[in-house]
């Protein structure tokens, strides 16, 4: 059903060294602008903290999936080189190379924060470091009521198996001596995930110490009858990746299964902090079975991601002012009636600048509406207190007729996911898992609605997931229309993940893995053609990722047919820019700020000079991923009204060409620079905070009040 690229426009092994980076190096670069948002002095220190923490959760989950994968390849002996021309095992010690370099910047990132913090009055507590003696009884107190009942200390010898260490699971090993004897003991105090990694101590003064530094402070107390030495404390990542095995008869059966194995999986990383015992590590090392792992050894933190704990201290003059979204002022015209404000023209609205509540409204009022007759919703991700799942159980407790297509292979959303899927048919709604070979990640959802002598179709299509948490930070776009030809296609989409019955035409949507390549790859051509013919030829798309061969050599020959194009590309680029001869035409930024952006969008310049009303414009929900286009259930939505056109060209898209204070420029070598903010810097995500969309105005817009528009010359912004 998939369209692959034609391996004959793909170069292979050392051919491909100079065309391509490396996959996975190009993520770590982006953790790696991540990290230095840590350091940016512009920022309130407990938001830098929150970088700091983010770098963390960033690299564990990359190490768990993309080094775990790469490692098991290492053990397979499989040697399929990566479309850079890297074996997996060259891959491995690369990465592994940056890894040790990225955790080290976070250690001296977290030692110049730590300084910062105890200047405005929060104090991280040291294992050795001196109270007051009222702190120091309260500690002990805590210590005798919240964390001895739950932990558990275990001597190392023979006569006690070596104990299980579980993914993300942190330890303490102390070095210790019987008093009556003087026989040397190894101990081992797991830290249960239950216990909090940072403890608040009570006063006026915030103070944090971290739970194995208490455990150290109190090991007299732990052991006693024994001479403490020393210790040591460790942390393990194991492989979390869950592969779907071709004749799985039930998957939610097999998913529930695979999740307890994931807990048990490969080691892939050791951290060990502190002075370590070399016969403690030894063992360690013995009995985790390190083939292939990483073992990175570190006198600072480890698991930099707990920090976040810290980032919730009650400070606001150390974060972000809070920011309110709006609520778009076309639907509060029609008195909140989505279903009004969408019947009388398409409407987009930008998250998390605009609420996301009204996609919630949009199906609750569906839930409650008698004119509603079905609802059909996609579900990737919806957090763990999801208000969209509850309007589906309401829709379907009114008799409804609601379908719900749950992604179980959701990453590190599958056990949640299982959850609403069980929720959801006990309610009455009729569940679907999809494909077992491809995962349902377009974001969609179809309302029926009874109208007249027929039906009507409302629909919303995102780039983001239904996530009322991931909304507040992401930034996406929300697309709600009640156009028929729209309505029929995502009638049929549904048919085809529900029944499997392909669509053999649409009129407007183009789904992956049918069709989205070839519609880009025609919209690419399309301006190859122009450019041959003397006519403007640009392309501007915004990205997650960009790893796809394909899609990359297409757009290398669009740049030597002289086509401008101009790439907002948040994360992985595999495509080199600025090289003469290949993509001197390309240019490649990246955004990194308050926001993480998120959305995705294509625009074809379709001979005119973008931005332009005749350019062809489209928002998905897919990015530039093999993954995205040949595995992957995706939409490829056009935008046609004029106003929303406006909005998500020149507007959206425009602002984040614009954008200096936040914004990276990659060069041909791979490196990443920021760039200047210039004469006249522009923050795109203090623009849209401070100004409404275009297609949420309503009325005001048609009044004459003006919305500041954007323009490519700099001096009108």
């Amino acid at each position: 059903m998939s369209e692959s690229p034609d391996p004959a426009a793909v170069p292979a092994g050392k051919a491909a060294d100079l065309r391509y980076f490396n996959r996975e190096l190009s993520w770590l670069a982006f953790n790696q602008r991540v990290l230095a948002e840590a350091c940016n002095p512009n920022y309130p220190l407990l938001e830098r903290l929150r970088f700091l923490s983010i770098s963390g959760n960033n690299l564990d989950e990359f190490l768990m999936v993309r080094v775990a994968g790469l490692a098991g390849q290492v053990r397979r002996q499989i040697e399929e080189v990566s479309i850079d021309g890297m074996t997996p095992s060259q891959q491995l010690a690369a990465i592994h190379q940056a890894v040790a370099e990225i955790e080290q910047a976070q250690q001296d990132g977290w030692r110049e924060l730590r300084g910062l913090l105890v200047d405005k009055g929060i104090v991280i507590v040291g294992e050795r470091e001196a109270l007051s003696p009222a702190r120091e009884r309260w500690l002990g107190d805590y210590f005798d009521e919240y964390i001895l009942p739950i932990i558990t200390p275990q001597a190392i010898d023979p006569a006690h198996p070596f104990p299980f260490i579980a993914n993300q699971g942190m330890g303490v090993l102390f070095a210790l001596s019987r008093v009556a004897d003087d026989a040397p003991v190894m101990e081992m105090v797991l830290i249960p995930s239950a216990l909090p990694r940072f403890i608040r101590l009570p006063g006026e003064e915030p103070a944090y110490i971290a739970v194995e530094d208490l455990l150290w402070r109190n090991a007299d107390t732990l052991f006693p009858g024994f001479r403490v030495h020393g210790h040591g404390v460790f942390r393990v990542l194991r492989d979390s990746d869950i592969e779907i095995e071709e004749d799985a008869e039930d998957l939610v059966r097999y998913y529930r299964t695979a999740i307890q194995r994931r807990r048990r999986g490969m080691v892939i990383l050791l951290q060990l902090q502190g002075a370590f015992d070399p016969a403690a590590e030894s063992l360690l090392r013995e009995q985790l079975g390190l083939d292939n792992a990483l073992v990175i050894k570190t006198d600072g933190l480890i698991g930099v991601s707990g920090l976040s704990a810290i980032v919730e201290e009650d400070r606001p003059e150390l974060k972000f002012e809070p920011y309110s979204p709006r609520y778009p002022e076309r639907i509060l015209e029609h008195d909140g009636d989505c279903f009004a404000a969408i019947r009388e023209k398409d409407i987009i609205i930008q998250h998390p600048y605009e609420t996301f509540e009204v996609v919630i409204d949009f199906l609750r009022q569906a839930a409650t509406d008698p004119d509603v007759v079905a609802i059909k919703q996609t579900l990737y991700r919806a957090g763990k207190q999801s208000a969209v799942i509850a309007a589906l159980i309401q829709a379907a407790e009114a008799g409804k007729s609601v379908t719900a297509v749950v992604e179980l292979k959701a990453r590190f959303d599958e056990e949640q996911n299982l959850l609403w899927a069980s929720q959801l048919e006990r309610a009455g709604v009729q569940v679907i898992y999809g494909f077992v070979d491809w995962k349902t990640h377009a974001k969609v959802s179809m309302v029926v609605r009874r109208e007249g002598e027929g039906y009507r179709t409302y629909c919303h299509f995102g780039t983001g997931n239904y996530h009322p948490v991931t909304a507040r930070i992401y930034t996406d776009l929300s697309f709600f229309t009640a156009d028929p030809k729209m309505g029929r296609d995502a009638g049929k989409l549904f048919n085809f993940i529900t029944g499997y019955v392909e669509p053999r035409r649409t009129e407007m949507l183009a789904i992956s893995p049918i069709g989205m390549r070839k519609q880009l790859y025609a919209c690419i051509d399309h301006e190859i053609e122009n450019a041959a013919a003397g006519k403007p030829a640009m392309i501007w798309a915004k990205l997650n990722s960009l790893t796809d061969a394909g899609v990359i050599e297409r757009l290398y020959a669009a740049s030597a047919a002289g086509v401008r194009i101009t790439l907002v590309v948040r994360g992985i680029c595999c495509l080199r820019p600025g090289v003469p001869g290949l993509s001197e035409n390309v240019t490649v930024k990246s955004i990194i700020g308050r926001f993480l952006e998120h959305g995705r969008i294509w625009a074809f310049a379709a001979g005119a000079e973008l931005p332009s009303r005749r350019a062809r414009l489209f928002i998905t929900s897919a990015d530039g991923m093999e993954r995205n286009l040949d595995r992957r259930v995706e939409l490829l939505v056009p935008i046609t009204n004029h106003t929303v056109h406006d909005q998500v060209l020149g507007q959206v898209m425009l602002a984040n060409l614009l954008d200096t204070e936040q914004s990276w420029i990659l060069a041909p070598d791979g490196s990443y620079h920021r760039t200047p903010p210039g004469d006249n810097p522009f923050n795109l995500h203090r623009y849209f905070m401070t100004n409404p969309s275009l297609s949420g105005r309503g009325a005001s817009l048609a009044s004459g009040s003006k919305v500041p528009k954007l323009s490519l010359r700099r001096g009108n912004i």
